[in-house]
């Protein structure tokens, strides 16, 4: 008997050509739809809408649906709009009230992909799960995809290796023009399409109007940390990060100017001038949550700070199971607490962590 996959069906390009891959190598193929945001909810006149006029998400469902009729496979549809709010929306918006920048696409697929999406493939039967990520797996080793611009491990990170068993994911050995070339050449409707952005399963919006429907704005005083004057005023600490630079809506010598840091007791957004300047390098950081998927305890390896970013070369010392401090005495800018810290040797991508707390020269900073 042919063994059955069940592949998350997004209504993008990634999804699609895999299922028509796995169908290709002699899988049963099965389609699931998640929907996991209520539209009603969002306050925005139930949220944005395409230029059908539907909002994104039945827009998604109704492109998987045309993929998976073309691919003559059945499309199963199932609502997580509760745990998605449980587990991943209450969790980003915890993390906002305490001035952190949190990634909520990195818990979506540690709580939603990977466990509730499971657990329902589960009872369809199915031997394994696929997506359309970006990712390798190898000898119970998570890999970089051969795409390394699109690589998504560093979303992966907090998926434990148990939740890795039984995946696949068809799009390790591909790069991104050839899926495209791949969807077109088979006629899916999906080649051409954009591909998504934003919130992991929220999507493209006005983020500061779209929090005022969950958090309220507390206007208060932009500073010159090295001059300490006050030269503006913020919207809500919630709606910056380190690093950030565009969009502080401040005047004066703004293109100059990077977040540094927040003060949330007395509700101060911390400013600094010039990418270069002291305040935004770090050389070390404590990481809690720590899930590593390696069997070794590397003491030296490199780590991600932010998506992006290139490689760093790090030390660990471990201060327990899910506490590490990461040393990176080159130095480092705009190190944020609540964004995700993630380890490599290579190609593998050993497992990942949330930054915790920010220091330089063993002090921690005050600022952050």
């Amino acid at each position: 008997m042919k063994k059955k996959v069940v592949v998350g069906m997004s209504g993008g390009v990634d999804s699609s050509v895999s299922a028509l891959l796995l169908q290709q190598q002699g899988y049963e193929v099965i389609g699931l739809f998640m929907r996991n945001w209520d539209s009603l909810a969002d306050g925005e006149f139930n949220g944005p809408t395409t230029a059908s006029g539907i909002c994104p998400q039945e827009e998604d469902y109704n492109d998987a649906k045309k993929v998976c009729d073309k691919l003559g496979i059945p499309l199963h549809r199932k609502d997580f709009v509760k745990e998605y709010w449980d587990y991943v929306f209450t969790y980003f918006l915890d993390e906002l009230k305490k001035g952190r920048t949190p990634n909520p696409d990195i818990m979506c697929n540690k709580y939603i992909k990977f466990d509730m999406f499971a657990k329902e493939a589960s009872k369809l039967g199915a031997d394994y799960i696929a997506t359309g990520h970006y990712a390798k797996l190898e000898d119970g080793k998570l890999l970089r995809s051969k795409d390394r611009n699109k690589d998504q491990t560093y979303f992966l990170s907090q998926v434990s290796k148990e939740q890795f068993q039984n995946v696949l994911f068809p799009l390790a050995d591909l790069e991104k023009p050839m899926v495209r070339k791949i969807a077109e050449e088979n006629g899916l409707s999906t080649a051409k399409k954009k591909d998504s952005t934003g919130i992991c399963f929220i999507g493209e919006r006005n983020f500061t109007n779209f929090l005022k429907n969950y958090l309220p704005n507390l206007p208060g005083d932009v500073v010159n940390i090295d001059t300490k004057e006050v030269i503006g005023r913020h919207i809500g600490l919630m709606n910056y990060t380190i690093g950030q630079r565009k969009g502080l809506n401040i005047g004066g010598t703004e293109d100059r100017m990077f977040v540094v840091g927040k003060d949330l007791e007395k509700n101060i957004l911390y400013i600094c001038l010039g990418e270069d300047n002291d305040y935004l390098i770090s050389d070390a950081c404590i990481v809690d949550s720590v899930n590593w998927l390696s069997d070794v305890k590397y003491e030296h390896c490199t780590a991600k700070f932010r998506y992006r970013q290139e490689d760093v070369e790090v030390s660990l010392e471990w201060l327990n199971d899910k506490e590490i401090l990461v040393k990176y005495p080159q130095g480092v800018k705009s190190v944020t607490p609540g964004q995700a810290c993630v380890f490599y040797q290579g190609e593998e991508c050993l497992g990942g962590s949330i930054i915790k707390e920010i220091y330089k020269n063993n002090q921690k900073l005050w600022y952050i």
